[in-house]
């Protein structure tokens, strides 16, 4: 039987982004305030956590894979210092002009994610800071949140969500409410 899952967004929903800045170290990594709280939620409410995270500074040749993995490993190690942790990771390498069908707002990611760890995606949560977020949920029929965390105040004019939370945490919350509730 298939899981249902939490696919949550990395940069603006777990860790702090700054418009047009970009994580490009593992030492420039910082989690959000309620992320790891967040994280453990999702866990305690019997989801699979993927991290689902456009990452386009590989494709324009600023780090390479190698680079991004210590950042997400990073991620983890801090995640980890705070009780928390995602069953998985997965990125897509391009930039915007690339056309590829695993960027965001396309849902090659989270396809090959239900593909690989037999998640059911109707019966899922996508989380994030950024329209393309929702939208990438809504095509694989995902309830959607959108965290105003990151991009997310700036994106709710133009954010197609199901729910509005402030940040993870309150997501997360929505998230657990909706799965107790049906």
């Amino acid at each position: 039987m298939s899981r249902r899952a939490a696919l949550v967004d990395r940069d603006g929903t777990i860790n702090v982004e700054t418009p047009g800045s970009y994580v490009l170290a593992p030492d420039a990594m910082r989690l959000l305030p309620g992320a790891a709280a967040g994280l453990r939620r999702l866990h305690r409410s019997g989801l699979a956590v993927v991290v689902i995270s456009n990452q386009a500074p590989v494709g324009r040749g600023w780090i390479d894979g190698a680079e991004l993995a210590a950042i997400n490993r990073r991620m983890e190690e801090l995640l980890a210092e705070e009780g928390a942790g995602v069953d998985a990771i997965y990125s897509c390498p391009h930039d915007g002009a690339d056309g590829c069908r695993c960027r965001k707002p396309e849902p090659g990611l989270l396809l090959d994610a239900a593909a690989d760890l037999d998640l059911d995606l109707a019966g899922s949560f996508v989380v994030g800071d950024k329209a393309s977020d929702l939208e990438a949920g809504r095509r694989v029929g995902a309830t959607t949140i959108l965290v105003r965390t990151g991009q997310g105040s700036a994106a709710l004019a133009d954010a197609d969500a199901d729910h509005v939370a402030d940040d993870l945490d309150g997501a997360a919350a929505i998230i657990g409410s909706l799965v107790e509730g049906g």
